[in-house]
């Protein structure tokens, strides 16, 4: 017999640490190789970990909710013969760690500042900290409510080490100051508008049951409250004939399949439009700094899912303007299915310049989206239905039954007047009613 070492996987270049949501298997369970054994978390995206061996979970060494570094041994997994275990990696060397996370030998002498850690790392906090960015607060004895006050300009609202160097030169001019004594203060180059509000308080009498959010929905909770304090929205709609479109799907979606082995949804298309629209308005494509503009040369977007626990997520589609249709459909039903499984990776949802939300797959005719910030701009899909309209033929005007559907678009008022916003969209719109019912699969 001999036992396997399971790591804590490193999952993506920035990120440092993870946090163990839920043990698949425990103690004494039998695992087959391949079989989930455990789901991890970071700060942007939640996955299942597979088990590398075949055996039986004999240890771990973490708890549920604990946050451990990239590259710590987790479990250890008895398998049936030496061969199927691994020679272990100098990091893996270490002496294994206690359930609080340490080495027995820093056990004793890192209590207090482990303790200090945990409490920045997780505790009462609202947020997650990389480790640089914790260091950092312990080093400058910066507490958690304090560190909690601090606008983040990270994606979805995470402090970064620009953003808390940036607060520490401000402290260092002020030393009387703080985010909470100077609730106007100007925020920095690329920071957020910090905008102080109270919530309503919130009655608890009568039948009422309360559940406390999981991690994923505090994020986005914070993450959409942060984009509407930050950029100005204003949304514009446009009504489409997708008639082409839709006729086409029916006509070739048995071809399609067959040929390529995916399932054609209209979404390839509708990022199709996009992606030709953004190479014709090139400023709808942008994010803001402080007072700079940053304009992105690629196109990528980012498909907003729903979660089956009700839970959103934006995996992105790189270089959407170079793909054909088959390469739009392929990148689609991936990024779909591992939504759906828990097996996205953090790089598949960076880096996103524009996004799009399908709010007809609920059956919705149209929606007012919040922006996925630092982006500019997300465009709404509502339901395709049959309606009658008016179509102007060399005979005279005509009604017929189309299908129909409306596009959304909020946009920041910040950078996007309403010239741009709504050219942009009606070119989205003719590009859709454009398409070609006879195109080749």
């Amino acid at each position: 017999m001999a036992q396997f070492e399971l790591i804590m996987p490193k999952m993506g270049e920035s990120i440092m640490e993870a946090t163990i949501l839920k043990w698949v298997k425990n103690v004494g369970d039998q695992i087959e190789l391949d079989e989930t054994i455990v789901e991890i978390a970071t700060d942007k995206v939640d996955s299942e970990v597979p088990s590398p061996v075949a055996g039986k979970v004999v240890q771990v060494f973490f708890a549920e909710n604990d946050t451990v570094p990239i590259g710590k041994v987790i479990a250890l997994i008895e398998t049936e013969s030496a061969a199927a275990a691994p020679q272990a990696s100098p990091a893996l060397a270490e002496p294994a760690p206690q359930a609080n996370g340490q080495t027995p030998a820093a056990s004793a002498s890192n209590g207090a500042q482990a303790s200090s850690a945990q409490a920045l790392g997780k505790g009462e906090g609202s947020r997650f900290y990389s480790p640089l960015v914790r260091n950092i607060a312990q080093q400058e004895n910066i507490s958690l409510q304090e560190l909690e006050l601090i606008t983040g300009s990270g994606m979805q609202g995470r402090v970064t080490k620009k953003d808390i160097l940036s607060y520490l030169d401000d402290r260092k001019e002020d030393p009387a100051s703080s985010p909470a004594t100077k609730p106007n203060a100007t925020p920095g180059k690329g920071s957020p508008v910090q905008v102080n509000y109270t919530a309503p308080a919130v009655s608890l009498d009568g039948n009422v049951e309360i559940i406390e959010m999981d991690r994923m929905r505090k994020l986005i909770a914070e993450h959409m409250v942060m984009s509407k304090h930050v950029s100005p929205h204003v949304t514009s709609f446009v009504e489409v004939d997708v008639t082409n479109i839709v006729k086409w799907r029916e006509k070739v979606k048995d071809v399609f399949q067959k040929k390529y082995n995916e399932k054609i949804t209209y979404t390839p298309v509708f990022i199709e439009a996009v992606a030709r629209a953004i190479r014709d308005f090139p400023m709808i494509n942008i994010s803001v700094d402080g007072t700079n503009i940053v304009v992105r040369k690629d196109v990528n977007i980012g498909m907003a899912a729903a979660l089956p626990s009700g839970n959103l997520i934006v995996p992105v589609i790189k270089g959407a303007d170079q793909l054909n249709l088959t390469g739009l459909t392929k990148s689609v039903n991936d990024l779909a299915n591992r939504a759906r499984s828990n097996q996205l990776k953090p790089e598949d949802i960076q880096g996103g310049t524009f996004t799009i939300t399908n709010v007809g797959t609920f059956g919705n005719v149209m929606g007012t989206p919040i922006i996925n910030q630092p982006q500019v701009a997300i465009m709404a899909v509502g339901a395709i239905r049959k309606k009658p309209a008016v179509l102007e033929t060399e005979y005279g005007d005509i009604i017929a039954v189309r299908h129909m559907m409306f596009l959304s678009m909020s946009y920041d008022h910040r950078v996007v007047d309403g010239f741009l916003g709504g050219s942009f969209l009606k070119r989205v719109a003719d590009y859709l009613e454009g398409f070609d019912v006879e195109r080749a699969v």
